[in-house]
């Protein structure tokens, strides 16, 4: 059975998620926290906001299969689901060539992962890849519930439902920001999402779907940053939500930008109507 996820997702930075963040998030009708910044294999971050709350699920967005340690991260997930159960959700990603020592096929790499996670009993409906080409979301379709992804738009994920089938999870990611300046909301989004861009996987991604060198050089097209950030007022939000709902995604997870992250999500929740979209 696949998790139920709800409809909307938050992304907190595992190093500095609270319980507070995680009830409030709660109470405002999420169905899930995704733990950016490659979160440790002990996953304490994830079991502190479990041992907080009663139903919002946890998810990593995402375990570095170079970082992190297999055999421990599935000791880690079976200690937690014992006391959560159907509550946890391993994303897992191969990393990238700019800050992995010793990076190289990350298909390989991620199918070598998958062994050791499915050889210690982590089941593979409790597995999201972090997929962005064909080759990695087949693996994604072939061994885990589906694919959980950042920097990428509605286009990634309609492709991503083609190849990953109807009955696997889709889940993106985007940043957020409330701001009606239509300026210096992307002023603001070119500086969150600017250093990412430097990165072939993700620049490499959106260039196979159709962006070209001039949005992907300094200072970025506005069309590719109106893409990944989602601004505006709360309406608008939404309607970018829905709009890779439509693609195809069953879950769309935000990553609150300005003073006040969780003020901003409790927002945006209000202006999305409660659905349930995924499968279980």
């Amino acid at each position: 059975m696949t998790i139920d996820l709800g409809l909307l997702g938050a992304y907190l930075t595992a190093a500095d998620a609270t319980a507070a963040q995680a009830v409030a998030l709660e109470d405002a009708g999420y169905g899930a926290v995704w733990l950016a910044a490659s979160p440790a294999a002990d996953l304490l971050p994830a079991e502190r906001l479990l041992d907080a709350t009663s139903r919002i699920v946890v998810g990593t967005s995402v375990i570095n299969a170079w970082q992190a340690n297999a055999g421990t991260v599935a000791d880690s997930y079976h200690r937690i689901a014992a006391k959560h159960p159907d509550r946890l959700v391993l994303g897992i990603g191969a990393g990238h060539r700019e800050i992995d020592a010793g990076y190289t096929s990350p298909v390989a790499k991620i199918t070598t992962y998958l062994d050791t996670l499915t050889a210690a009993g982590v089941p593979a409906d409790r597995l999201l890849l972090a997929a962005l080409g064909p080759t990695m979301l087949r693996l994604a379709a072939d061994r885990a519930a589906g694919t959980v992804t950042l920097q990428v738009t509605p286009e990634h994920t309609r492709r991503a439902r083609e190849i990953v089938g109807a009955d696997k999870l889709v889940v993106p990611g985007h940043g957020v920001l409330l701001a009606t300046d239509v300026e210096r909301a992307r002023a603001t989004g070119r500086a969150a999402v600017g250093p990412l861009l430097g990165i072939a996987n993700y620049a490499g991604n959106l260039r196979r779907i159709g962006y070209t060198d001039q949005d992907l050089t300094e200072p970025f097209s506005d069309r590719l940053i109106d893409a990944l950030v989602l601004h505006g007022d709360a309406a608008a939000i939404a309607a970018g939500i829905h709009a890779e709902l439509a693609a195809g995604a069953n879950h769309v997870g935000l990553h609150a930008m300005g003073e006040d992250p969780i003020g901003v999500l409790r927002t945006i929740a209000q202006a999305v109507p409660d659905q349930r979209v995924l499968r279980t």
